[in-house]
């Protein structure tokens, strides 16, 4: 039997099995981060007595950088140890987390534990997202990529919504944490024992493609490619003002005399929106020129985002946080449909690291700025000018990256 008879094939529908367990999986990577989604600020000052913007916003920043750390090295190891086995590493560094968030009296230990929490999410969803890029082949990534964030960000909605609801109930802790150990001993498990690696996958693209040896990935990634950097400071921009909303929107809402459970149902409506419409939106990456979609969504996130200081009544804050999720829902799986389009096979998993590294510093940026701003100008005058950053990076993308032929 020769070499071709053997290679696996590329495509959804010919791996769907593999596809959608990876697509389950990451949906428990993603509840992880929604433990801490609505509740953590609230958190901070029950237990610690920490009321600042900028402290608490401090764990933020430690996930934003830890994660953007591993993701650079996630996309690396990928290639020498394996994509499974990375997988599942991130798994085993998840498993203390909830167990931490709920019986520490240390706030160092907190932020360790948010450290381990950015390391871990760093390693399995970077894992998750080039498994499935490398099943589907070139003419499905955008739509793999819209499975692939929808399953993330659904899950920290109804998590998030969750630990506010049990947090209501019966206390800030520890119950609310420690559904994070269910959590991760079933992801470890899918992820031993019924992933398979999709280094022979990589292998059959790379057959079909040219493959030349590029100078710097990492420069290539992020300034001297017009395309692939104009994608990469834009993620870091979604995420910055993700960083700002996952921190400040909480207080926002405490501030305004809304309960626990209302500030989680309002809380879960951005990440769940945002997930949901990345099933139709993934697709569209495949179909129409990735510039235009991600100039869009930039504008839609940054105005909505603006407007948030405005908004007085539950109803308003729904209908902003749909229209935000909508926008981010755009680009979020655009901007890896995008990288994986114009990276090589045999490269991808490490320039895929090098826009995730960015674009997860952008957490880090967000909670310092947004946190600074904050305490000494107020909320919503940090609010607004991340609004404004965002609303001038989609007009960065729509004047240095070039068109496509679609």
């Amino acid at each position: 039997m020769n070499s071709a008879q053997i290679q696996p094939k590329l495509g959804l529908k010919e791996n769907w099995r593999q596809f959608f367990l990876l697509v389950m999986i990451n949906g428990f990577v993603g509840a992880m981060v929604g433990l801490e989604r609505s509740i953590f600020p609230k958190f901070a000052n029950e237990i610690f007595g920490i009321t600042t913007e900028s402290a608490i916003l401090s764990f933020i920043a430690i996930f934003g950088i830890t994660k953007a750390i591993s993701n650079y090295f996630a996309g690396k190891l990928a290639d020498k140890i394996g994509r499974k086995n990375l997988l599942s590493l991130g798994w085993v560094l998840a498993i203390p987390i909830p167990l931490i968030l709920g019986f520490t009296n240390s706030w160092l230990l907190v932020l360790f534990s948010n450290a381990l929490l950015g390391i871990s999410q760093g390693l399995s969803w970077s894992s998750t997202v080039v498994m499935k890029i490398d099943l589907v082949g070139q003419k499905e990534r955008g739509l793999a990529m819209g499975f692939n964030e929808f399953a993330g960000y659904l899950a920290i909605g109804i998590t998030a919504y969750l630990t506010a609801f049990v947090a209501e109930q019966f206390g800030i802790r520890p119950f609310p944490f420690l559904i994070g150990v269910g959590i991760s001993a079933i992801g470890l498990f899918l992820s031993v024992f019924f992933v398979k690696d999709t280094y022979e996958h990589v292998k059959t693209e790379s057959n079909l493609e040219k493959n030349e040896n590029q100078e710097s990935l990492f420069l290539k990634t992020t300034w001297k490619d017009k395309s692939l950097s104009s994608i990469t400071q834009a993620g870091l921009v979604n995420n910055l003002n993700d960083g700002m909303i996952w921190g400040l929107f909480p207080v926002l809402l405490t501030n305004l005399g809304f309960g626990m459970k209302e500030i989680g149902s309002l809380v879960a409506v951005y990440p769940m929106i945002w997930g949901i419409g990345q099933l139709g939106t993934g697709k569209l990456a495949d179909i129409f020129p990735k510039k235009g979609i991600i100039v869009l969504g930039m504008l839609v996130q940054g105005f909505s985002i603006i407007s948030f200081p405005f908004a007085t009544t539950k109803l308003d804050f729904i209908n902003l946080n749909i229209v935000l999720g909508i926008g981010t829902a755009l680009v979020y799986p655009t901007f890896l449909a995008g990288i994986a389009s114009f990276s090589l096979p045999n490269q991808r998993a490490e320039t895929i690291g090098i826009f995730r590294l960015w674009r997860d510093l952008g957490y880090a940026f967000g909670a310092f700025f947004s946190g600074i701003i904050a305490d000494q100008l107020g909320i919503e005058t940090s609010i607004i000018t991340i609004g404004i950053l965002t609303i001038l990076s989609g007009l960065i993308v729509q004047a240095r990256m070039p068109s496509e032929n679609k």
